[in-house]
């Protein structure tokens, strides 16, 4: 009798308590900014690595097109690496080019720079701004100092060349081993089916992601090129280019894009100009790039469009630029880790997904 009841209580005993769910949390946040701050130290390397794994699986179906057709594996692969080297210089180009040659022509416009700062001043003056404060504005625009700027900007463009073999190295390699991922993903799943699947949600919703932006930057691009033609702004296909790249820079991009033209619009034909500028941008880009493509850009990545500004902003703070073009990208990967891969955590989707969990099914009533 006093076995059995002893062997009673040992059954009905409750199991160890584990951690408090306060002490979990702060322990969890600890891990996140220890984890943080090691990615910001090594930004560096972080951000080329996550590049050049993201250029990777854009062109990564472009091997399985060739390998269906009949062409050999080894064929395929090289056209694989080829294909990414294409997409990373021509994007590396324009970027280059585009700076270089803003850096290049703004030195023609003194004189139309320092006439537009002139009756900038004098409008100033008609409105009440006396003469101390108009001499205080006018020392503070110094113009060799903004063209400093840009020419600072495109030595560290150029200061990447020392990381660019590292990035082409990696792309070779991760180029091969990407041929093999679809077998290493299958023996992921015969251990951690839900990781295997959060993997190729990721890939899944980093291509259509990147399609999506393509589109809106293509069409957003050629409108903004023809308008700017037709104004007689300088390099207006180039700086179609431009908008097209900038793009991809969730938010932000569209007024990276309207810098150059809205600049060389105020040189060239004064402010009616560069208002008309300002006009289509905003009609046609902020629309377009700041409303339209967030909301299909969430639908299509499963990303809801508060977390997207957000991770945008934390991405930029922590890798730098290169973290503000990559932050969808970032941000997908982390949510379906963090979220998708493990089964305790899928009510969190229901916060950052694009869309509301669907209600469930009410209970059918029993027969009597």
């Amino acid at each position: 009798m006093t076995d059995a009841r002893v062997s009673h209580g040992d059954a009905a005993a409750p199991s160890q308590p584990g951690l408090p769910r306060a002490t979990a949390v702060l322990l969890t946040l600890a891990a996140l900014v220890v984890v943080a701050a090691g990615a910001a130290a090594a930004s560096w390397l972080v951000a080329p690595v996550f590049l050049a794994l993201v250029l990777v699986i854009m062109v990564h179906p472009l091997h399985g097109a060739l390998v269906r057709r009949g062409a050999p594996r080894w064929l395929a692969t090289a056209v694989l690496v080829l294909a990414i080297y294409a997409v990373l210089v021509v994007l590396a180009a324009v970027i280059v080019y585009s700076v270089a040659r803003l850096a290049t022509i703004l030195p023609g416009y003194a004189a139309e720079l320092n006439g537009v700062v002139t009756s900038t001043l004098e409008l100033l003056g008609r409105f009440g701004v006396g003469p101390d404060q108009l001499r205080s504005i006018a020392a503070g625009l110094d113009y060799g100092r903004f063209v400093q700027i840009v020419t600072g900007l495109l030595a560290g463009l150029a200061g990447l060349a020392g990381n660019l073999v590292f990035l082409l190295s990696l792309l070779l390699f991760l180029g091969v081993e990407a041929a093999g991922a679809g077998p290493r993903i299958q023996a992921v799943a015969t251990r951690r089916p839900h990781v295997a699947t959060a993997l190729r949600e990721f890939a899944t919703g980093t291509r259509r992601f990147l399609v999506v932006t393509t589109i809106v930057g293509l069409v957003t691009g050629v409108v903004d090129a023809v308008v700017l033609t037709f104004l007689g702004i300088p390099l207006a296909l180039l700086w179609g280019v431009l908008v097209f790249i900038t793009n991809y820079i969730p938010y932000i991009g569209f007024w990276i894009g309207l810098v150059p033209p809205l600049l060389l619009a105020i040189l060239t034909g004064g402010w009616g100009s560069a208002i008309v500028v300002a006009v289509v941008f905003l009609a046609v880009n902020f629309v377009l790039t700041s409303v339209v493509q967030p909301k299909f850009v969430g639908d299509a990545v499963g990303l809801s469009v508060s977390l997207t500004l957000v991770g945008l902003v934390f991405w930029a703070w922590l890798l730098g630029p290169l973290g503000a073009v990559l932050a969808v990208p970032l941000t997908l990967l982390a949510k379906v880790l963090l979220v998708d891969a493990d089964p305790r955590a899928h009510w969190l989707d229901a916060l950052v997904g694009s869309r509301p969990p669907a209600p469930p099914p009410e209970p059918t009533a029993s027969p009597d």
